[in-house]
């Protein structure tokens, strides 16, 4: 039987994509593993990969293609031994069936001048559902030949372990379970998720202003995207700020002494030259190690301790942001976090990042420090529990002992998860990051 081969979900987030690229033609003969499309989304440009052998026996989206659903199905894969004919069948049976169903729904009753009942609650069905999911809700990747299997054979996508490409579940992981046995998970209620407030339409908006005085522009992937979470982190998640001035005339000159020191090249360039940002990094993640209960982010109905210091940075692009992450960036030295950082954000300019750099993470940090920017409060990336906002350094008068002296100061703004991070621990993080960044030798101990 033709499998259809479907748009992926290239992240837990992704809705639609763009099929930017086919690999393959129709009549070509693919292996498990190879790439035959490039879909673009609004945070990267990934390759998909097929997860069974066959060949490619329709496409039926072309090459830039935007606005393509998630589970759309894009072409369609011919087993061994099958020709065009099954592939046609096969094809147009849905249509046929969403057709006959069309039209064999019954007309609406016409309103009765009483009160209208409640509405009732559809449930949706199963043959509409094109994802298996998982007891907790996540999503369970398989191939559409795994899928009719486990179906013929009874067995929950969500309880067998998938040996394909980025773990998908193939044919080869339901012939094991068949053998070997699957337990199936426990189901449990999902958790009822706050009503978010809609705000005014495109509709509503142009109603307030003049025709004639304003360029409609539709927003892209990505600015849909920042829209929809910033939003629900500030309705969901409850803010709270703490703001302190840092002294950094020693870091300055720290920094000042390194670059110096950087060996150079045969063209006389040096080999780095550390940023403030670079600096503000580290100690951001040596303070989340110095006070480890801060190191977290909300779960629902449980909190996630981290281990590791993975601080994502802000990347302004082109119609939004990303915010890659810097793993285990504690451990690194200034050298290796600089270097990683202008390699992300090259790339992230360029859509090349893929989901797992800038997806995780515990906290993130955004410097406006190079627009002049003195003082702002960051909005948290969920799931992140924390974010740390960073001002533009600059000379300011301060007072010492009664005497009046000048200094290098920068502002910095923690936005916190109240319920992950209270007010006390929010605190204590943010002056173990002074201490840091005011003494930058102590991020050599």
């Amino acid at each position: 039987m033709p499998i259809n081969i479907t748009m992926p979900a290239l992240s837990p987030t992704m809705e639609e994509g763009t099929l930017a690229k086919w690999h393959v033609k129709e009549g070509d003969t693919v292996a498990a593993g190879d790439v035959i499309a490039e879909i673009e989304t609004d945070k990267a440009t990934m390759e998909v990969e097929a997860v069974d052998e066959g060949t490619i026996g329709k496409i039926l989206v072309a090459e830039g293609s935007e606005n393509v659903k998630v589970n759309a199905v894009i072409a369609v894969l011919l087993e061994e031994g099958e020709s065009a004919d099954a592939m046609t069948e096969a094809s147009a049976a849905p249509a046929a069936k969403a057709e006959v169903e069309k039209v064999e729904a019954p007309a609406p009753e016409p309103a009765k001048p009483v009160a209208a009942p409640a509405p009732a609650k559809v449930e949706a069905p199963s043959e509409a559902r094109p994802q298996a999911k998982a007891s907790d809700g996540a999503r369970v990747f398989a191939s559409p030949l795994a899928r009719r299997l486990a179906k013929d054979a009874g067995i929950d996508l969500a309880a067998v372990s998938g040996t394909g490409p980025k773990g998908r579940i193939v044919k080869a992981d339901i012939e094991k379970a068949k053998q070997q046995g699957v337990k199936a998970r426990p189901s449990a209620a999902p958790a009822a998720g706050a009503a978010l407030a809609a705000g005014l339409g495109r509709d509503q908006v142009i109603a307030l202003y003049e025709e004639g005085t304003y360029d409609l522009v539709p927003a892209d992937g990505m600015r849909k995207t920042v829209a929809a979470r910033l939003t629900e982190s500030k309705q969901t998640v409850p803010h709270f700020y703490l703001t302190v001035d840092c002294r950094i005339d020693a870091l300055m000159t720290a920094r000042a002494e390194i670059n110096a020191g950087a060996p150079k090249d045969k063209d006389g360039k040096p080999a780095y030259k550390l940023s403030v940002n670079d600096f503000i990094m580290k100690a951001w993640a040596l303070a989340l190690q110095h006070v480890p209960q801060a190191n977290a982010t909300w779960a629902g109905d449980a909190i996630l301790y981290h281990h590791r210091s993975d601080v994502a940075v802000a990347v302004a692009v082109p119609g939004g942001l990303f915010t890659p992450v810097v793993k285990s960036c504690d451990t690194k030295s200034l050298r290796e976090i600089s270097e990683e950082v202008k390699d992300l954000a090259t790339r992230a300019r360029t859509k090349k990042l893929a989901p797992h750099e800038y997806q995780g993470g515990s906290t993130a940090v955004s410097n406006l420090g190079m627009y002049g920017v003195k003082h702002f409060g960051a909005v948290i990336n969920p799931p992140h529990g924390t974010i740390l906002a960073v001002g533009a350094g600059e000379e300011r008068v301060y007072a010492d002992k009664g005497q009046v002296k000048t200094g290098q100061f920068m502002t910095v703004t923690l936005s916190c998860d109240h319920r992950s991070v209270d007010g006390a621990l929010g605190a204590e993080l943010l002056a173990a990051f002074r201490k840091l960044i005011e003494t930058p030798v102590m991020m050599l101990a």
